[in-house]
């Protein structure tokens, strides 16, 4: 949803692995729960967490509204299928999800991520799989997406003040090569840091 928080919490002190973990488990958790109710009340406890972080925290919620219609139409068509409360259920345990997930990313830094997740993936390290990039990778699409959102974004409402008309394809051209540009631009921060296909230390480099 956004990028981190620079603003040092509590949230941010507690270890990225227990967070991540937190957050499986909450999913595995929730599943099963169908009443609107508890999924309510876990909702406001979440976004109870975003209040004790402060302001900055509890601006970012208003990034759910993208999400918004997204929502009505999952609810409202699972409430057409089965029940109002079945579909009151889907919408609520996706939400508790999405900010649940959106805490751990706004309060852990891309290298908390990858001492987290790296463990993981040595244990595909008998493959020839480098754990060390695999969790790199992991870390850059965390961090990235939430980063091409908010540019995406900020190019529709600028476009939105200049004009009322749909956002035309060539700022969507101007998006992908800007994109495009960040990833090379990414990649060669990497290679000079030791991420190369080869793999190999550059000289001077620690």
């Amino acid at each position: 949803m956004g990028g981190y928080l620079s603003r040092v919490t509590w949230l941010h002190r507690l270890p990225a692995g227990l967070k991540l973990f937190t957050v499986a488990g909450m999913s595995i958790a929730l599943l099963p729960i169908q009443d609107w109710r508890i999924l309510a009340l876990c909702l406001a406890v979440v976004v109870g967490v975003y209040g004790a972080l402060g302001r900055d925290a509890v601006r970012r919620l208003s990034l759910l509204k993208p999400l918004v219609p997204l929502l009505a139409i999952i609810g409202g068509l699972q409430g057409l299928s089965s029940r109002w409360d079945e579909g009151a259920s889907v919408v609520l345990r996706l939400l508790v999800m999405v900010l649940v997930a959106d805490l751990v990313t706004m309060t852990t830094t891309m290298s908390a991520l990858m001492e987290a997740v790296e463990p993981l993936f040595r244990l595909l390290g008998p493959l020839g799989v480098n754990s060390r990039k695999i969790a790199l990778s992991v870390a850059l699409v965390l961090r990235f997406i939430p980063v091409l959102l908010a540019n995406w974004h900020a190019r529709e409402e600028a476009w939105r003040t200049r004009s009322r008309r749909r956002v035309p394809l060539r700022i969507v051209v101007l998006f992908l090569i800007e994109t495009l540009r960040l990833a090379d631009h990414v990649a060669d921060a990497l290679d000079a840091r030791g991420y190369g296909r080869a793999g190999r230390q550059p000289k001077g480099s620690r």
